[in-house]
């Protein structure tokens, strides 16, 4: 029996962990939190920080592992390439792994190779972050201030106002956020926004489905709803294609999955950023296999092992998840669930957020409450039946007196 390491055991690993399993691998999945919900589906449980690459790399050898392989989540992706690379595996390679994991490098590579990016500048001081967001300024843009190395919509601000102290208040945020001790600030881009989602063999980037995206918008950016195919123009969407395929190749990821983000501005697409692996917030689980038949999961485990993998699509449908919105407060009752889950065209309805839980502010992926997913035979209609099964789903919070 094949042995799959599996780095991370979060929510959004689990997709993988049973796809492993139907296929009768020995999983071992990794993570540093003891109660991950991932754990107890896996065969061995390791815990061990998903970023620690000698620790993951010797419990890798010691349980002589026949491939690695994360789908979510970028903080791994260098521990994958480092183990990949030192027991002779199918991965990404470690070149690719940084360039995809820190916005600095990435930005630095696809100006290299010309693919359209917006105009940046990587920072790690105060003085070098002013003198950006006044170059920046000049050329007539709105600055956007992000971690080099940090996901989720984690530390991210758009400036909404230049005065010195709000300045200072959104560099000293972004900077906490960051890992290594740097920033980036870079022209807003302006225009809609899409994912590409792709895997590549032997260099050959396949396109699976582009995802339009809905965010909060400003200050923090976070994901609240996604729909496949994209609905945009089809010339718009065969331009986003190619610039997708160019940022991967100037990445360096020759096998493996990508997630390229991209917004389409009034000079054409440019990339926000690419993920070195499989999209998250449910878009490659669940979103993809309902609008073309794929399942880039399996065909991703596959070829970490070495096995041939079919990208042949054999749906042409739609499907859309969208994140449930709330007020903030102490969760008294939730409404609504067995109605939204009984909608016709709905798949999946699931709730990240308990009754006696506080609810605050969305600043980032890990403050959502739940979603719904749709599939139909549109777009329009899945996105129409997944926002009215949001709409049907109601907290009621304890009241506080003052």
């Amino acid at each position: 029996m094949k042995k799959l390491m599996i780095l991370g055991a979060s929510i959004l690993q689990i997709p993988a962990i049973l796809e492993a399993k139907k296929m009768g691998l020995y999983v071992i999945a990794v993570d540093m939190n003891p109660n991950a919900e991932g754990f107890s589906y896996a065969d061995k449980k390791i815990v061990v920080s998903t970023t620690d690459t000698e620790k993951v790399l010797e419990e890798a050898k010691k349980n002589k592992i026949d491939g690695i392989i994360t789908i979510a989540s970028d903080r791994p992706m260098t521990t994958v390439a480092k183990v990949a690379k030192e027991l002779n595996l199918i991965g990404i390679n470690e070149s690719a792994a940084i360039n995809a994991t820190n916005k600095s490098k990435m930005r630095d590579v696809l100006k290299k190779n010309n693919v359209p990016i917006p105009m940046y500048f990587s920072v790690s001081n105060y003085d070098c972050y002013i003198k950006a967001i006044n170059k920046i300024r000049e050329n007539n843009y709105r600055c956007i201030v992000k971690p080099a190395d940090n996901s989720g919509s984690r530390g991210i601000r758009l400036i909404d106002n230049y005065e010195s102290d709000n300045l200072r208040r959104i560099y000293d945020y972004c900077m906490h956020n960051s890992i290594s001790g740097n920033i980036v600030v870079e022209e807003y881009m302006e225009g809609p926004e899409v994912s590409v989602e792709t895997i590549s063999k032997n260099g050959i980037c396949n396109v699976i489905q582009v995802t339009d995206k809905l965010t909060t918008g400003a200050p923090y950016f976070v994901e609240m709803g996604h729909s496949q195919p994209s609905q945009l123009d089809h010339s718009i969407v065969e331009k986003i294609k190619k610039v997708a395929i160019e940022a991967n190749r100037a990445i360096g990821i020759i096998d493996g999955p990508s997630h390229t983000e991209i917004k389409i501005t009034k000079d054409g697409p440019k990339i926000v950023e690419i993920g070195a692996r499989l999209g998250g917030d449910n878009i490659t689980t669940h979103l993809v296999p309902y609008s073309t038949g794929v399942n880039m999961v399996e065909a991703c485990i596959k070829l970490s092992i070495g096995e041939d993998i079919n990208l042949e699509k054999n749906l042409n449908l739609a499907a859309a998840i969208r994140y449930i919105e709330y007020n903030k407060g102490k969760i008294k009752f939730i409404h609504g669930l067995n109605e939204a889950k009984n909608m016709s065209g709905i798949k999946d309805v699931t709730l990240v957020r308990k009754v006696n839980e506080n609810l605050n502010d969305i600043k980032c992926s890990g403050d959502r409450a739940g979603f719904v997913i749709s599939q139909a035979s549109n777009p329009k209609d899945a996105i129409s039946i997944a926002e009215r099964a949001i709409r049907t789903i109601k907290f009621e919070f304890f009241f506080e007196e003052r």
